[in-house]
């Protein structure tokens, strides 16, 4: 689960979930929902794979997100669904959607980065929470 927070001329999101797996799809949609507005306009028509190294749930967290946040800057890439899987190594993953097209797709803010301000990963005693900045 994820909610979009207003801050300053930026936008947070923070995110709840039972595993750390399931907080970095839960974000990953987050992310998604503050850039193209209504997730349902996405088809999951395109499968992309993402490898992220690293054991620090935090910085595994800063880390995909950027990814992401770059497969659209890059290559105009809207994602919809995401299946994430973590070991020793790091965080491996699969999303789904299609590239940006202006005649299907609205776009719903410009994400210049992602910053890590009150970036936050916690353990807690239901699972995981997360909150970080995005700069529109």
């Amino acid at each position: 689960m994820y909610e979009v927070f207003e801050h300053t001329a930026d936008l947070g999101l923070r995110v709840t979930a039972a595993s750390l797996e399931q907080l970095c799809a839960d974000a990953a949609a987050g992310l998604f929902s503050v850039i193209a507005g209504d997730l349902a306009q996405i088809r999951p028509a395109v499968e992309e794979r993402f490898e992220v190294s690293g054991a620090d749930p935090t910085w595994l967290l800063y880390d995909w997100i950027c990814e992401l946040h770059a497969a659209f800057e890059l290559r105009r890439m809207l994602f919809c669904s995401f299946d994430v899987a973590r070991d020793a190594t790091g965080l491996h993953a699969t999303a789904r959607g299609e590239p940006f097209d202006p005649a299907v797709h609205t776009l719903a803010h410009e994400i210049k980065a992602i910053t890590q301000h009150e970036l936050e990963v916690v353990r807690t005693p239901d699972g995981w929470k997360a909150a970080f900045i995005v700069d529109i």
